[in-house]
């Protein structure tokens, strides 16, 4: 364990992949991990966790059956559990999420994209 800061920009220009989470930290038994997204994900929901997005750069859109919540720089928004969403960038956005140790991103280990530590 290092006694220093993490520098999320330097972490997110290691990698240029969108929606492929890359882990920063470990906080409580919780993945701390960056992202770059752009584009729409996928219509999925978590059925025992909640979904948090914290918004570093850019713009997320977050649809939801019953509307959308729409994100800037220095906001963050948690999707309740089993509440299905769609992540959306129309820009190249980075965030911070943090999900339990485990939890795929798209709710189903089969499809999940692959976390990486960095």
């Amino acid at each position: 364990m290092s006694n220093q800061p993490i520098k999320l920009s330097e972490k997110l220009a290691t990698f240029n992949e969108f929606w492929s989470p890359r882990i920063v930290a470990g906080f409580n038994g919780h993945d701390v991990m960056v992202v770059k997204v752009k584009g729409e994900f996928n219509w999925h929901s978590h059925p025992d966790t909640d979904d948090l997005f914290f918004v570093l750069s850019g713009r997320l859109t977050i649809q939801m059956r019953d509307g959308d919540v729409v994100l800037g720089p220095g906001e963050m928004f948690v999707v309740p559990k089993g509440v299905e969403h769609c992540p959306r960038a129309d820009v190249e956005t980075h965030l911070i999420i943090i999900e339990p140790e485990g939890t795929p991103n798209t709710g189903d280990a089969e499809t999940a994209a692959i976390k990486t530590k960095i």
